[in-house]
């Protein structure tokens, strides 16, 4: 049997990843998989606690597909909105993203 330890080292590992992801990349697309990967960290957390602490019930696996269903819809949002800003702006950088501004 796997450690729990084992679970939140890659679980912190991956989470670590995808903040650089976010923190370090200027494309908007790439900042995307950042956060990706930053939630399927928590999924790994939730379903790693939910084994190792109480089996009886479906908590952790019920959190996880919550955590599916939020990120497939950002992910569609996202996109969509990357899709219209490059047809409009012809880009996806991020420092170049400044629609807001006076």
């Amino acid at each position: 049997m796997i450690p729990l330890s084992w679970y939140l080292i890659l679980a912190a590992a991956l989470f670590s990843i995808g903040l650089y992801g976010v923190l370090a990349r200027k494309n908007a697309v790439a900042i995307l998989m950042g956060v990706e990967l930053m939630l399927n960290a928590v999924n790994i957390n939730l379903v790693a606690f939910w084994r190792y602490l109480d089996v009886d019930t479906v908590a952790g696996q019920a959190f996880a597909l919550m955590v599916f269903a939020v990120a497939a819809a950002e992910v569609a949002v996202g996109l969509a909105l990357f899709i219209a800003l490059y047809r409009r702006r012809g880009t996806v950088v991020a420092d170049e993203i400044d629609l807001m501004k006076w």
